[in-house]
């Protein structure tokens, strides 16, 4: 900033300041205009941040892939459209979850017509399970989260992981086991109760927990078909952080957990399909290609954690 030294009538009797201490005024100016300025823009990121305008930093982006779906119970049937499509009444009994028209005779046209609890509400996609009995009493689960997950796999290979087809069936579980040692997918376990081990059949929660259900899907898909003939074939899990050579398209893994409002003796509890570890899931994908499509790129690829909405 420059000054122009200022004549009055009594000029001659002043004498002239040296050019240097023009220079540390000058100086002196420049310092207070960044002070101020300085200070603005300190209180226009601290506005930004009490408005929740502030931009979020990268350490708050959580490094998991993951976007999900809350899917509540909507009704029951002896109905299995991908097992035995078109015999209503021909299996046990199963509880449905988002799409709410599933029945017997559904497939891929009169899902796309149907509606939906999802969250959101774009997923049209139908889930089942057998229904738990607690004696001869239904029960519904009360928590109902579907996670569409890239883990199970290498980084570099959930970079790869594509959008599930249009009309893709899964079957994950054995709903035929005899055994504990027939399955080795699906678990029970406690909420709010981690000192309980999880276990492939039923476990005793203690007063005020719940009971809840894991189930992973495979994710490692042979690149061609929707379903097979025992529903699983054309699907396959993951070895050693990689799809084997028979199904080598990556997809999400999808992760059903339900949450039962029961707890207490194990013994008073059953599946449709029969003991705990006979738990089973079907799958049916119904998602808009381009909502499933920006998941997977935007959270999936990207190893984002996100929510119903996609958005981190």
């Amino acid at each position: 900033m420059l000054f122009r030294h200022r004549r009055n009538p009594d000029h001659r009797r002043q004498r002239s300041l040296p050019p240097w201490r023009y220079r540390i005024a000058g100086l002196a100016a420049a310092a207070l205009a960044l002070s101020f300025l300085q200070a603005n823009v300190g209180n226009a990121a601290a506005d930004r941040a009490a408005a929740g305008t502030a931009p979020k930093a990268a350490a708050d982006v959580v490094r998991v892939a993951e976007f999900l779906a809350e899917c509540p119970y909507t009704h029951r049937a002896p109905d299995d459209p991908i097992v035995f499509p078109g015999l209503p009444g021909a299996s046990h009994m199963h509880s449905f979850f988002g799409n709410d028209t599933t029945h017997a005779g559904s497939d891929l046209a009169s899902l796309e017509q149907g509606r939906t609890s999802c969250s959101p509400d774009t997923d049209l996609s139908s889930y089942w399970v057998p229904t738990l009995y607690d004696g001869d009493q239904e029960v519904e689960p009360t928590g109902t989260t579907f996670y569409y997950l890239g883990e199970g796999v290498s980084d570099d290979v959930i970079r790869q992981i594509q959008p599930f087809p249009r009309g893709l069936r899964i079957v994950a579980g054995n709903a035929k086991a005899t055994g504990p040692q027939d399955n080795t997918i699906a678990r029970w376990s406690c909420l709010h109760a981690g000192e309980v081990n999880p276990s492939t059949d039923f476990v005793n929660c203690p007063p005020g927990t719940m009971m809840e259900s894991y189930l992973d899907f495979p994710q490692c898909w042979n690149g061609t078909d929707l379903d097979s003939a025992d529903h699983k074939s054309h699907m396959a899990y993951p070895v050693n952080g990689g799809c084997p050579s028979t199904h080598p398209v990556p997809v999400p893994k999808l992760r059903q957990v339900l949450r039962y409002p029961v707890n207490g003796d194990p013994a008073r509890f059953r599946l449709a399909s029969g003991p705990g570890y006979t738990m089973h899931g079907d799958f049916f994908n119904v998602w808009p290609e381009e909502e499933m499509a920006q998941r997977v790129r935007d959270c999936i690829n990207a190893i984002v954690k996100c929510g119903f909405d996609g958005a981190p």
